[in-house]
This record gives structure tokens, C-alpha cells and sequence, in this order.
């Protein structure tokens, strides 16, 4: 059986993510579809607005015929760690092809990879920019290429993460469809998932319907409210009074001392909007600070997310006939183990964050997350 991979988020699953899969089967003319897809927080350290099972669902209702949970400590970083963690799972489960969306599928990211380790030998010595603004600097003077937008952004980390492991999957970008990534309006059949959240915060119904096939629109009608920081920030300001800075500074992503910064504006700020004000500086973009936030409220160490990086593993979470088949076809041959269902050792330690992530994550949801669950299984007419 031919498989196609897919890296998704689906926050919520759109209109643009099934044109997406959908044209990964035709490309590749794959008898399997298999995503892998963030768990119940984002790359950028938010909680999705639906969670992990109701976005399976959604998958596959609409054409995925294997969804596996990318786990927390490769969904919740920047790009590329986000990218290398994922196609480390793909190999491992033996797809051919992974296609994904891009701005410039026609740029070769290849040597694009080759310019960034030529750069490097340079160094970056501009302290108050981040590192992926210097380099972009680079590129543009050099090139006059703007590695700015997500989706390019990924097609580079996947190249580069390819390249780096010698993995032999073929990398596919296709051209993305519609609203660009940042987009807040819904203008049309395929819309940005960042429009289609402001649509479901305003509850312009009519406009998230036209964006949105059925599964996922029922799921949203649902919500009562998203999830959000600000319903967290309570437990993020609690856990920066009370603990020590000493415990706080072996917080993974946290540095420079910014540790001392983080507990003086909670101590002085009720509201995470005016929390959040006062601990932005140029030097950490608002992805950094969300991700370290919740790294914070996990008490997750340096030594854990090390531990954990070292230890993967393919926890399922839902399957149609065509991908439990596949699944069988292949598990013999897996390098990382493969997690049915979550019991109380939590695989001996290895989804020991994604459990407290899974936990966090019931402040907005009553529906038990990891333990004892069974994959979904999917009959596809």
C-alpha cells in the first residue's frame, strides 16, 4: 500500500485542508492517508478550539485515513524542531511522499538549506533580532528571497530536516488555495483557520458554513467559548508567584534570566492581556513567550523535554478501515513504539507530558483526554 503523509494542526479542520488532502491522494496516487497532527496545543503554544479527538473526527470524515498524535515536545516549538519531530514519525511509519501547502512551492528550498549553513559560518552577532530575522536578512541581500511566511517556513524546515536525517521520503509542496495564513476575514469557499476562529468567536455563522465542511461546523455551533490564554492565565500567574526562581529557571525555553521578569509582571498584572504586555520584549516573539507559558504551567524541565525528545512514540487516534490495515501492515516494522490505547505508566514515562497536557487542557472540556481512550474507527462509505 502507497501512503501519503500529511503534517497538519487542523484548528479547526477547513474547506482548504480537505482541497489539501485531496490533492496529496491525487499527486501521489497514495491508497493511504496518514496525519500526523499537533495535539491539543498549537506550534505557537495555544490551546486548539477543539480538541484532539473532535478534530480526529473531523480528519477523518473527510478523507484521512490514519491520524497519529504528534507529541507535545515536537508540536509545541518552532519551526523547525515542529517539522523535524514530525517527519521523524513519518519515516518511521514508512509513508512515501509528504506533501503540504506553501507560498512558493516553486522556490528550491534545497538550496535555500545550503545558504542558511554557508550563513552560519558567518555568525549572527545582532542580539536585539532573532535569529530567523537575521537570517532572513541574509537571504534577501543574497538571494533576494523573503523566507516570511509560514507555510514556506515549513517547506524549508521540512527540506532541512529531510536533508539533515537522510530520510528518502519525496517532498511534495503544492501551491496553498485561498485567504493567506493571517487572514481574519472569510471571503469565500476556503478560508485562513485564523478568519474561521475570529468567525466562530463572533459567531458569524453564515460565513464560517461557507468555510467549513459539516463534521467540523457541528463541532464549532458546539463551543460555548474558545479556548484560551486568558482562561489559563490564572494558573500561569500562580505557578510564577509561588514557585522559587530557582525552579522556574530550569523551565525548558527559559533564559537569560528572564525567569525574574516573567514572576515581577505577574505579580503586577491580574489580566493575562496586561501580563502579556508587560513581558513581550524584542528579543522573544509572541510564539516564544506562549510556548515557554505553557511549558511553565506543565513544570516541564530541560532534562524532561530532552528525556522525552530522545523517546518517541506513535500515540494513535484514529483510524478508517484503509489505515488500520495499513497500520497492521506496517507496525512489525515500526522503530517507535505504537500506543492504542494510554494506561496508568503512560508507556513508562513517554506520554507523561502530553498526559498533563491533556489535563490542562479539560479546564475547557469534561471529556477525558488520554486515559483509556480507544482510537476512533471510522467506516467510510
Amino acid at each position: 500500500m502507497r501512503a501519503v503523509g500529511l503534517v497538519v494542526e487542523y484548528n479547526p479542520f477547513h474547506n482548504g485542508h480537505r482541497y489539501h488532502l485531496q490533492q496529496a491522494r491525487q499527486l501521489t496516487k497514495a491508497d493511504v492517508v496518514v496525519a500526523v497532527m499537533s495535539g491539543n496545543f498549537t506550534q505557537r503554544g495555544e490551546p486548539t478550539v477543539l480538541d484532539k479527538w473532535q478534530r480526529t473526527q473531523a480528519a477523518l470524515a473527510n478523507g484521512v485515513d490514519l491520524v497519529i498524535e504528534l507529541p507535545l515536545v515536537s508540536a509545541v516549538e518552532p519551526a523547525d524542531r515542529f517539522a523535524s519531530g514530525a517527519l521523524r514519525l513519518l519515516n518511521d511509519l514508512q509513508v512515501q511522499d509528504v506533501v503540504f501547502g506553501a507560498e512558493h512551492p516553486e522556490w528550491d528550498f534545497a538550496h535555500l538549506v545550503g545558504l542558511e549553513q554557508h550563513f552560519q559560518s558567518d555568525q549572527f552577532h545582532q542580539f536585539d533580532q532573532t535569529y530567523a530575522t537575521q537570517f532572513n536578512q541574509q537571504l534577501q541581500e543574497q538571494v533576494g528571497v523573503s523566507l516570511v511566511d509560514p507555510n514556506d517556513i515549513l517547506a524549508f524546515s521540512y527540506t532541512k530536516a529531510k536533508l539533515h536525517h537522510g530520510y528518502s521520503l519525496n517532498l511534495r509542496p503544492i501551491a496553498r488555495q485561498g485567504s493567506n495564513y493571517h487572514d481574519q476575514t472569510i471571503s469565500g469557499h476556503i478560508a485562513s483557520a485564523s478568519a474561521i476562529r475570529q468567525g466562530v468567536r463572533e459567531r458569524e455563522w453564515s460565513q464560517v458554513t461557507e468555510a467549513v465542511p459539516q463534521p467540523s461546523l457541528d463541532q464549532l455551533r458546539a463551543l460555548e467559548k474558545l479556548p484560551s490564554w486568558e482562561a489559563l492565565y490564572p494558573l500561569l500567574r500562580n505557578e510564577l508567584i509561588q514557585a522559587p526562581t530557582s525552579r522556574l529557571s530550569q523551565i525548558y525555553q527559559m533564559s537569560e534570566g528572564l525567569e525574574n521578569r516573567l514572576k515581577r509582571v505577574a505579580g503586577q498584572n491580574l489580566t493575562f492581556a496586561g501580563f502579556m504586555k508587560g513581558a513581550k520584549t524584542k528579543r522573544y516573539t509572541y510564539a516564544h513567550l506562549l510556548r515557554l507559558f505553557l511549558y511553565i504551567v506543565l513544570q516541564a524541565t530541560r532534562d524532561q523535554v530532552a528525556w522525552s525528545v530522545q523517546h518517541p512514540y506513535h500515540h494513535v487516534l484514529g483510524f478508517t478501515q484503509r489505515g488500520q490495515e495499513y497500520l497492521h501492515a506496517v507496525k512489525k516494522r515500526l522503530q517507535y513504539p505504537l500506543i492504542v490505547k494510554v494506561d496508568q505508566t503512560l508507556d513508562e514515562g513517554r506520554l507523561d507530558l502530553d498526559y498533563r497536557a491533556g489535563k490542562l487542557y479539560q479546564n475547557f472540556t469534561p471529556v477525558e483526554q488520554d486515559l483509556k481512550r480507544a482510537p476512533l474507527r471510522m467506516t467510510v462509505k
